[in-house]
């Protein structure tokens, strides 16, 4: 029997950082800091950002993802055979300049070289009060194989991608899900960016270009991803969450999740799904048709890339549309995405997020009559 989320509201994870653990991260950064002063003061931070999910209602309690500086790097460039290339600033056409990305690659085989999450997690559970569960955050497995494509995993390490390298990081995520239940860790979800940008016809073209069948990859990513699943610890949620690109409020991808719907929802085996639904970006509710019964959709229908605040009754509207195609009692309500998805953080308020999380909580109550 599928396992249920720990009630019809919840969020995606992670928080605006305060302005003295960025100070503390530049600081260890130049040298003025070691590493284990820099951790006492994220424990601090972790400490306060538990009390806030608590006081404002949530049930499941992330550390606000405050010990990474991208959603994705800080846990995959852990796994042996993973190596990060700098980030480098890039000048667009316009004039302007952003930040590129780190681009991971593969140069050797992929293996659990150690426990990543395990001291993380042991932490934040010590904080995290009676009646409501821990959650870990980490990447898909997809992350590895998405940006770079065949031409970032190396040919010497891996000749055939298939069944190789996708059992070998398998192995490695299975091993990692094994160390957090030993610890007592019962949900985990894993943060997607691929599987959303393979709605967008830029991003399909992209995988082309690399190589790719951007119809066939949502499928062979089904696959990828319950290899992980069939070594998920018994009593354990696991959960994905689909994003479009949440880098300082922008997004890089739009587009129906009609592409990859019967893929993402209908097989691959996972408990739950945290979708975007925010804006028009992600078109409409009909893809949720292929939900099978057992698993929950949790709509993202409040942004976190901006302070406007939703209208209450519009939410509940909006849960009616996507009811039409999923059963209610299939459906939960969250964020779209994490309020700080890198250490830069979105364009909103720290208060907005409180205001924004109690609204969540206030229209899940009204909707499912839930506690």
């Amino acid at each position: 029997m599928t396992q249920q989320l720990p009630a019809r509201y919840d969020h995606v994870g992670s928080f605006l950082r305060p302005k003295y653990l960025l100070e503390a991260r530049e600081q260890k950064a130049r040298g003025d800091i070691t590493p284990e002063q820099l951790r006492a003061v994220e424990d601090k931070a972790i400490t306060e950002i538990v009390k806030f999910q608590e006081d404002v209602g949530l049930k499941s309690i992330t550390d606000g993802e405050f010990r990474r500086t991208y959603f994705h790097i800080d846990f995959l460039e852990q796994l042996g055979g993973v190596k990060t290339d700098i980030p480098v600033t890039i000048r667009k056409p316009d004039g302007t300049e952003e930040l590129a990305p780190p681009v991971m690659r593969v140069i050797d085989k992929v293996r659990h070289a150690k426990d990543i999450q395990l001291a993380d997690f042991q932490y934040l559970k010590s904080q995290v009060g009676a009646g409501h569960t821990p959650k870990v955050t980490i990447p898909s497995p997809t992350m590895l194989h998405f940006r770079g494509g065949r031409a970032g995993i190396s040919k010497d390490a891996y000749p055939e991608l298939d069944p190789v390298f996708y059992d070998d990081v398998a192995k490695a995520y299975g091993d990692e899900l094994r160390s957090l239940a030993a610890a007592g860790c019962t949900y985990v979800q894993m943060d997607d960016t691929n599987l959303a940008y393979l709605c967008d016809e830029k991003m399909r073209e992209a995988a082309r270009q690399r190589g790719d069948d951007p119809n066939e990859l949502p499928h062979r990513y089904a696959a990828f991803i319950n290899k992980v699943v069939a070594q998920k610890p018994a009593g354990m949620l696991l959960a994905m969450h689909l994003c479009r690109g949440n880098f300082k409020s922008t997004h890089a991808a739009a587009g129906n999740y009609e592409p990859v719907a019967e893929a993402l929802l209908k097989e691959m085996d996972l408990d739950a799904y945290f979708l975007e639904y925010d804006d028009d970006r992600s078109g409409d509710f009909k893809p949720l048709r292929y939900l099978p019964k057992g698993k929950t959709v949790v709509l993202g229908l409040v942004t976190t890339k901006f302070g406007q605040m939703e209208d209450k009754d519009d939410l509940k509207r909006r849960i009616d549309e996507a009811a039409r195609y999923a059963p209610l009692e299939q459906l939960a309500l969250s964020p779209q995405c994490g309020f700080s998805s890198t250490v830069h953080g979105n364009d909103i308020a720290v208060e907005a997020q409180r205001d924004k999380l109690r609204l969540v909580i206030e229209t899940a109550r009204e909707v499912w009559g839930t506690a």
